[in-house]
């Protein structure tokens, strides 16, 4: 018979929760994954991605962008000879191990949405 709780204890289980969990403490919250994907046609000014991320605040935004930095997904190009002093932002090639990823969990959030939608037709 099938225990749940003894297969959640297997070793293979374990390591892949813990890195489950490592994933989305570092990509978890509202905001991280949208910054990303909206970074993935290119560099942008703050207010450019701003204005891709829809309903993000300019704090918010800047918070995100500093997390993002210090883990490696986002690199901050500064043209000080500007002036204005111009700002870039764009995505590593570290972020960019995460495209596939981010497009099997878009695949896999349109079939869900298709199926609850399906359950809904159905069940009227």
């Amino acid at each position: 018979m099938y225990n749940k709780k003894e297969y959640l204890s297997t070793p293979r289980c374990e390591k892949m929760l813990n890195g489950i969990e490592d994933a989305l403490y570092v990509l978890g919250g509202k905001w991280k994954l949208r910054i990303i994907v909206g970074l993935l046609d290119g560099d942008k000014r703050f207010n450019e991605l701003q204005r891709t991320v829809n309903g993000i605040s300019a704090k918010v935004l800047s918070d995100e962008l500093k997390k993002l930095e210090l883990n490696g997904f986002i690199r901050r190009q500064v043209y000080a000879d500007t002036r204005p002093v111009v700002v870039e932002y764009g995505l590593t090639d570290y972020a960019l191990t995460l495209k596939e990823l981010l497009q099997l969990l878009s695949e896999w959030g349109e079939m869900h949405k298709e199926r609850i939608k399906e359950q809904m037709r159905n069940s009227y």
